[in-house]
């Protein structure tokens, strides 16, 4: 693409990635005061290094859908810092002073990740296994969680370890209970109040109610109480100052400025290393995952990534801001509301200049507990019991390594969590292979080789001795080579151990293959035995029983599946599959993952395919699990690309960024029931014949989407009926008349 469409491009996606920089936005203020307060940080601490990051890494950065900002993971380690830098006598004094010593590690901190980007070490994340890098960051939703839970109960001087704040939950509720203030009660009221909406908020699947962040609608709704009663029942200043938000009058003149008097010593190191290993995790997991979610599969430049926020942490610090990483809730954000390109980032930046500039005023109304209340939900999914279950399921020893790492980071610090971690994992590799022969002879030695072979076109990649986290990058260095759109073939069969890690790595391939119209296989464990039926758990040749043993149990409505299909003489088939390539052909999965799809029926001459699929919005944290009913139609006729669906609100948003709705003159119910898209309008216009669009008007609606051979239809965002199935049957059988008859 030439320099001149680029650019023209670059314009007409515009306003899409300033409504998306707008929504993201509405998250990135309550998160950025909330992470600076739980940080004991000034509040416009947080808000700086959003700014900061989002005006930098759009400019200087190398990935395409990142927002960059104050991140959970530095919050535990920030108040190390802090607390660790300050002095004085009183908690008060500790923390002014810790603050400025802080500002300088960050500094620091920022210099450290620029020259990470320089000297290209962004490989060095394929050290750390997956399985600690989850019990790490459980660890800070611990802490993150242990600490805000007393401030959302109005409660603000409890001080003290993650272990010491874990154990004084119960007086706090006690103290609560057994003898509370008005002033308590109200800020007990709206800190609780404000998580029940937080874990209700996604069972609400209205567009237009979601078109506001969960986060921003708990701030909107506080300061809304907050006015109340200043207005209507005339009690100003109804919560202490110890409970409300506080911003400097004159924002440029009230900036503190970093003190480097400590700079040499072994405190002010520590907490420098500790605060950047931190930033270095989470950003690159960050990009990692966001990467997944770039509808148009581009690879981000982790390295030039690296570089731009050690600059932008640099400029943070100094302007007394917080380290800025990449940050994954937010980015998942971006993706799902059409931004895609790095000018998101900076319009999300220049919104909150706005809001700080124009709404100071009404930011200095948020309650205290209701931003607790954001991260003790923040802290709440970080730290969830359910990743622990997840990692269970891919095998014991996995969750070993997740708790050994979680533990060790609660009682000691993250670095130390997660060098035990890593030293956990190690033991455990030896203890499966009963020998550390195996790693300690090999690992030094080049245990992969790759060619192409002349006769096939296919890339072949060997594996020899062992693949764990500690050689992983030697396997990616190749695969990173080889063009996505290819057919690539990965042998195991001279490889004696396959970590988790790496299982969870290839399957990353696997789908990056998969949405290039590559093709990737792995070859030669089928002599490798795995203790678990789960797709990532180890792999290695020593024989071992398994310890799971699933057996198939049809539920009520697989049992009515099963007899529909008898009924229809359909195949039915009620196990989990991962043929789903071509699903990922169609728009609506574009910024989705694809999980597996079960309950498959489909007739005997392959015109109709109906089954229920997992798949998933988002990423990490954000990351939001869905299940719903499609129908593939395969239809022998060529047809345009279009999308058809359900005329809303969003609609026309959509209409705003660049999505034209294709209308009908003749047809004024249809074009005002129907939103309808696709880039081919004279093909699309021919073929939406009068007969076809009176079908239409006269059925329910459903979201309809043709990728030019087939046609997916989806009814509502979940699980079907059985008579909504057979609904969705008759309306399939009775459109392909229509689209046959054509």
């Amino acid at each position: 693409m030439t320099r001149a469409a680029t650019f023209k491009q670059f314009i007409g996606d515009l306003p899409k990635n300033i409504f998306s920089g707008f929504v993201v936005s509405l998250i990135a203020l309550p998160l950025g005061l909330g992470l600076a307060i739980a940080s004991e940080a000034p509040p416009i601490a947080g808000i700086i290094a959003a700014i900061a990051g989002g005006m930098v890494v759009s400019i200087l950065g190398g990935s395409h859908l990142t927002i960059t900002g104050p991140g959970n993971g530095l919050v535990i380690v920030i108040l190390s810092a802090i607390v660790g830098l300050g002095e004085g006598e009183t908690y008060k004094e500790i923390i002014a002073s810790g603050y400025l010593y802080t500002l300088a590690a960050i500094m620091l901190s920022g210099l450290l990740l620029f020259l990470f980007g320089l000297f290209r070490l962004g490989a060095l994340s394929e050290f750390f296994p997956s399985s600690a890098l989850q019990g790490m960051l459980a660890a800070i939703g611990v802490g993150i969680l242990a600490k805000q839970f007393h401030v959302m109960l109005g409660f603000t001087d409890v001080k003290g370890n993650t272990i010491d704040q874990l154990v004084l939950i119960p007086y706090s509720v006690n103290n609560l209970l057994s003898s509370p203030s008005s002033e308590i009660i109200l800020a007990s009221g709206i800190g609780v109040l404000s998580l029940v909406f937080l874990f209700l908020y996604t069972r609400v699947r209205n567009p237009i109610f979601q078109l506001i962040p969960a986060p921003m609608w708990v701030v909107i709704v506080s300061i809304g109480v907050m006015y109340y009663y200043e207005l209507v029942l005339k009690t100003p200043a109804v919560l202490g100052s110890n409970l409300m938000i506080t911003l400097p009058d004159n924002l440029m003149s009230s900036l503190p400025r970093p003190n480097f008097s400590k700079l040499l010593s072994s405190d002010f190191i520590g907490h420098t290393l500790s605060i950047t290993l931190v930033a270095v995790i989470e950003s690159l997991l960050s990009i990692k995952a966001v990467d997944k979610l770039d509808p148009l599969k581009r690879r981000s430049n982790i390295n030039k990534d690296l570089k731009a926020l050690g600059i932008a942490t640099g400029i943070s610090g100094f302007l007394g801001g917080l380290n800025v990483v990449t940050v994954i809730a937010r980015s998942s954000v971006n993706a799902n509301n059409g931004g895609n390109n790095r000018s998101a980032n900076f319009f999300h930046a220049a919104f909150l200049v706005v809001f700080i500039l124009l709404f100071s005023q009404q930011i200095q109304k948020i309650p205290m507990p209701a931003l607790a209340a954001i991260l003790v939900y923040t802290g709440y999914r970080l730290a969830t019991p359910k990743n622990l279950f997840s990692i269970y399921k891919i095998g014991k020893e996995q969750a070993f390594i997740f708790l050994t790492t979680l533990v060790a980071t609660l009682l000691t610090s993250l670095t130390a969590g997660i060098v035990l971690g890593i030293l956990a994992t190690i033991l455990v590799h030896f203890f499966l292979n009963k020998s550390a022969v195996l790693f300690s002879r090999n690992w030094l030695k080049p245990n992969v080789l790759m060619y192409l072979e002349e006769e096939t076109g296919n890339y072949y990649v060997s594996v020899k001795n062992f693949c764990s986290f500690l050689n992983f990058f030697k396997l990616k260095a190749k695969l990173d080579e080889i063009p996505p759109s290819a057919h690539a073939i990965v042998d195991f069969s001279l490889c004696e151990f396959v970590d988790h890690t790496v299982m969870e790595g290839l399957n990353d391939y696997s789908r990056t293959f998969s949405r290039k119209g590559g093709f990737f296989e792995i070859i030669g464990l089928d002599i490798h035995v795995a203790k678990t039926e789960h797709p990532f758990a180890i792999r290695k040749s020593l024989p071992q029983s398994s310890f799971l043993n699933f057996e198939i149990s049809l539920t009520k409505r697989q049992k009515l599946l099963q007899k529909l299909a008898s009924i229809l003489d359909w195949d039915y088939l009620p196990d989990p599959v991962s043929n789903y390539s071509d699903l990922e052909q169609f728009l609506y999965f574009k910024t989705k993952l694809v999980n597996y799809r079960y309950n498959n029926l489909e007739s005997k001459n392959k015109e109709f395919l109906l089954f229920d699929l997992s798949y998933s919005e988002g990423a990490f944290i954000a990351k939001e699990d869905l299940r719903s009913t499609f129908l593939q139609l395969n239809v022998t006729k060529k047809m345009p690309v279009f999308v058809l669906d359900k005329e809303n609100f969003m609609s026309s948003l959509f209409q705003l960024s660049g999505l034209k709705d294709i209308d009908f003159k003749k047809h004024p119910d249809f074009s005002k029931r129907f939103y309808l898209s696709g880039e081919k309008e004279k093909s699309i216009r021919d073929f939406f014949t009068d007969d076809l669009i009176f079908f239409f008007e006269s059925h329910p609606a459903y979201y309809i989407e043709s990728n030019g051979k087939t046609i997916l239809i989806r009814g509502k965002e979940r699980l079907a009926s059985i008579q909504e199935i057979k609904q969705m049957m008759a309306f399939a059988e009775e459109l392909l008349k229509i689209l046959v008859a054509k």
